[in-house]
């Protein structure tokens, strides 16, 4: 199983830096959200794989008994996606009023806070 995930994370990565590569912003958040996804998979991997076995403690006992999973990264993921959603959220607003001023998405036409180019002396 963990050899499965691992490939999916592999995977993920890969296709995230292909559209972060991609002179779109929306392509460019995409790749983001893609390898937030693949990092949150990968730390909640690290936190072994134990399905018989939560990370609860029986009522009335004092610790575990047996095998337990480790609810510290699962607590972490779920952080992880709740800012990942929010910064998300906010980078698709800020992609939308880029558009809607410049009338454009693609970073290489985006030239407002560029110099103009220096014209060569004679």
């Amino acid at each position: 199983m963990e050899a499965t995930l691992a490939i999916l994370i592999g995977v993920l990565v890969a296709v995230a830096v292909w559209l972060m590569l991609s002179r779109n912003l929306v392509r460019f958040l995409l790749g983001f959200a893609m390898l937030s996804n693949a990092v949150n998979l990968a730390m909640f991997v690290a936190g072994r794989l134990t399905p018989s076995a939560p990370p609860l403690v029986q009522e009335g006992a004092e610790g575990f008994a047996s095998a337990f999973a480790n609810p510290l990264p699962q607590a972490l993921v779920l952080t992880a996606i709740v800012i990942g959603f929010g910064l998300l959220a906010f980078a698709l607003v800020l992609t939308w009023q880029a558009q809607a001023r410049l009338g454009t998405v693609r970073t290489d036409e985006m030239r407002v806070a560029e110099p103009p180019p220096a014209r060569e002396a004679k």
